[in-house]
């Protein structure tokens, strides 16, 4: 069998390379249009996106513009469609800049062209236009507080279609009357396209009493925000474009990537390796350090009990867990998960893990995540470990023992990918 980092971090390309645009993109894309094909979008992926769609057009001669804005350091080479770069988790006024000159972009196009809408995780930070009666230094206080909250992604892109100027169909409404084809990699657990990327592309189930709501939940306190929301909620402000709204008839909106076929990719390569697999769920949710220790005790119940999957075996899962700041440490979803899962497995446990974030970025750190190795389990100090847990400083703790995986932006993004090896004992 493969040396366990080695396997690990095979798996983890193997599962972006499922998600990468570069594959993911061309079958979906429709018919040439009689007129241009408008690209517009937003994401991490949105650049990589951009350039399959502008070769796959490219070989057909056909006429391709627009502008998309990716996070920086997320860009990738186009030769028709202007990228742009922006803050990511908190928006900024390049995000604003960018999402304006979208916005015009699609206000342009004709009932003759396509808009090729190509949206991925971080689209929601990215287009940042805000509501009226809202600056950008409101949106990014609310946004910081929300993601020190503790709050889903559903709920925090709740408020985020309730003020903005291009999400929750917004995008799409503008486009009208050209034909609009909005193509997804998904980052949301679930894959709810109304919640990806705040559903730039199709209608809002959510109103600004749901908005409103959430903010009351996890006590946020934004006068702005709140205002805006209340004058909403009163009738004093439209409402994001719900089903049946007439603009978005010529509109669909389709999955091209996602968490669940990310995993399936991971779990044929470490079953190719020798060890028995099966994946837990694409949905885990909750408090980072609460599903690592979860994931510990599956692995132990199979180390001393054969169940329910005998040694060599692993376990994957994915999904999108969250991290309620209360330290001042550096770290992030994945890290974090993996070090509860590292404190609560005994020092002499069989047991190797990767927590990492697919689009290579955990939380706003410069790693994709960590490994969990049995020389870590035996070597690391544990009590100094459980303050730096304390702290949120998972970073530190993996960086220390040359434990952290390190990738670089990946281009795609289809949220967390966990896997836990369990070892033949006289492995461990």
């Amino acid at each position: 069998m493969d040396e366990p980092r080695v396997l690990l971090a095979g798996a983890f390309r193997a599962a972006v390379a499922q998600a990468d645009p570069a594959r993911a993109v061309e079958p979906h894309l429709p018919a040439a249009p009689p007129g241009r094909v408008v690209v517009v979008g937003a994401g991490k992926a949105a650049a990589a996106m951009a350039a399959a769609v502008e070769e796959a057009y490219g070989a057909q001669g056909v006429r391709v513009e627009g502008v998309v804005v990716t996070r920086y350091g997320h860009g990738a080479p186009t030769q028709r469609v202007r990228v742009l770069e922006a803050g990511h988790p908190v928006p900024d006024a390049a995000g604003v800049r960018a999402s304006e000159e979208i916005l015009d972009v699609v206000a342009g196009a004709g009932r003759d062209d396509h808009v090729v809408v190509v949206v991925s995780g971080g689209g929601s930070a990215l287009l940042c236009a805000p509501a009226d009666g809202l600056t950008l230094a409101d949106k990014r206080a609310l946004t910081e507080a929300l993601l020190r909250s503790g709050a889903t992604i559903d709920e925090m892109n709740t408020v985020r279609r309730h003020l903005s100027r291009v999400k929750g169909g917004r995008l799409a409404a503008a486009a009208a009357p050209a034909t609009v084809t909005a193509l997804v990699i998904s980052d949301v657990v679930g894959d709810d396209l109304a919640t990806i990327a705040s559903g730039v592309s199709v209608a809002d189930p959510t109103t600004f009493g749901d908005a409103l709501a959430v903010l009351a939940r996890y006590g946020i306190e934004s006068d702005a925000a709140v205002r805006v929301l209340s004058e909403g909620a009163a009738g004093e402000r439209e409402e994001t474009p719900k089903p049946g709204d007439p603009r978005l008839a010529r509109c669909r909106t389709l999955l091209v990537a996602t968490n669940q076929t990310s995993l399936e990719a991971a779990a044929a390569h470490v079953r190719a390796a020798g060890y028995d697999t099966a994946i837990l769920s694409s949905s885990v949710v909750g408090e980072a350090r609460e599903v690592g220790a979860i994931h510990a005790a599956i692995a132990l119940q199979a180390w001393r009990f054969g169940q329910p999957l005998r040694a060599p075996c692993a376990f994957l899962s994915g999904g999108e867990t969250t991290v309620t700041v209360r330290g001042d440490g550096r770290g992030g979803r994945n890290s974090e998960g993996a070090l509860a899962l590292a404190l609560a497995l005994p020092p002499g446990a069989p047991v190797s893990a990767l927590f990492a974030d697919t689009d290579g970025i955990d939380g706003s750190e410069d790693h994709a995540g960590a490994f969990v190795t049995p020389e870590l389990l035996r070597t690391i100090d544990r009590a100094a470990a459980r303050r730096s847990l304390d702290r949120n400083d998972s970073y530190g703790v993996f960086a220390a023992a040359d434990h952290l995986l390190v990738t670089g932006p990946t281009r795609t993004n289809v949220n967390d990918l966990r896997i836990v090896l369990v070892h033949e004992a006289e492995e461990g």
